[in-house]
This record gives structure tokens, C-alpha cells and sequence, in this order.
């Protein structure tokens, strides 16, 4: 006759068993470590791009002798435009108290509450508002110096001002920068809160 063997016909009661809940718990930590690992080097990148677009920007004055009539020339200077330098330095400020909060969610191994990421996001986009507006304004300014406008009889100062104009059009360049970092922020915002949202 034949047998049947406890020890083959058993079936583990642990392999039934739901996983863990401290695999769960421990994948969320993770996850929430990278996200804030992702938002620590973006407002770092936020910070050192916007801080070199500055530096262009206030070495770019340049004075030149223009002459008005024969044998007279006056010291003209060509400045830099207040509202560009002011969008880019409000960004820097911004960039490191972000940073600091960031850096310091790290350090706790979470991703914050809510409630201050809602608010990273509206400040991100606002600051996203202003650093493309500025940039933006600052391009066309500097196309207009470098080709000049013949119908409003604008003529074009970067065959004068040159070393200025490639102070600006480095620090035009370097501007794109952060409004790439804060829209990168926007959306890496957005993604983290609607994940919390659909474990809600």
C-alpha cells in the first residue's frame, strides 16, 4: 500500500503570508530618499547657474570714447538692465533656502510634509514665471544690440560694446539654465504629490 509523506504534502505557511510590511515601508523610505536626492542637485544646479548668469552680468560694464564731433569724443557706458539682475539674484536667494530645506529632508530621510511641497511648487512656478519672463526680455534687448532696428532707428552697439555684449550673451545663455532647473523642480513636485495622493 502505498504512503503518503507529511514532510512532501505539507505546504509553508510562510510562503502563503503576505509580504512584510517593513518591505513596504522601507521601499516608500527609498523612493522618498531619491525624490529628495533628485530636488537637492536640481536647486543646486539652480543655485550655481543662476549665481554664474550674475557674475557675467555685473563684469559686463564697458565705457567707451564715442565721438560726437570732429575732434571731440565723450566716455559713454554701456550698463547692464536692473530687472534682469534682480530676477536672476531673487532665484539665487531662493535657491539656497530651498536647498537648505531640501538638504535638510534628506538628512531626516523624508520627503516633507504636504503642505510645504504644495508650496515649493507654487513658489517654483512663480519663480519659473519670472526667470523666463526676464530672460526673455534681456534676448530680445540684447538681439536689438547686436543687430540693431532700422525701422525705429535703433543702431546696433555690439560693434562698439563688444566685450559687454559677451558678457550679456554668456550670461543669456547660462540663464536658460535655471528656468530648465525650476520647471524640472515644477514637475518633480507635481509627481511626488500625486503619488501621495494616490496612496491616500
Amino acid at each position: 500500500m502505498a504512503s503518503v509523506n507529511p514532510s512532501h504534502s505539507t505546504i509553508s505557511v510562510e510562503s502563503l503570508a503576505p509580504p512584510a510590511p517593513e518591505n513596504k515601508s522601507s521601499t516608500r523610505a527609498s523612493a522618498a530618499k531619491n525624490h529628495v536626492v533628485v530636488d537637492v542637485v536640481l536647486r543646486a544646479m539652480l543655485f550655481a547657474t543662476a549665481f554664474v548668469a550674475i557674475t557675467f552680468v555685473v563684469t559686463s560694464k564697458q565705457t567707451k570714447l564715442i565721438p560726437v564731433a570732429p575732434g571731440i569724443a565723450i566716455p559713454m557706458a554701456a550698463k547692464f538692465n536692473q530687472y534682469y539682475v534682480a530676477a536672476l539674484s531673487v532665484t539665487c536667494f531662493y535657491s539656497v533656502i530651498t536647498g537648505l530645506l531640501s538638504a535638510l529632508a534628506l538628512v531626516k530621510m523624508t520627503e516633507g510634509s504636504t503642505k510645504t511641497q504644495v508650496h515649493l511648487a507654487i513658489l517654483d512656478a512663480l519663480l519659473l514665471g519670472i526667470m523666463a519672463s526676464a530672460t526673455g526680455a534681456a534676448g530680445g534687448v540684447g538681439y536689438i544690440g547686436f543687430k540693431g532696428n532700422n525701422h525705429t532707428g535703433w543702431t546696433k552697439i555690439c560693434n562698439v560694446y563688444g566685450s559687454f555684449c559677451r558678457h550679456i550673451a554668456a550670461s543669456i545663455a547660462v540663464s536658460l539654465l535655471p528656468s530648465v532647473a525650476l520647471l524640472l523642480l515644477v514637475w518633480v513636485s507635481v509627481f511626488i504629490l500625486s503619488k501621495k495622493i494616490s496612496r491616500s
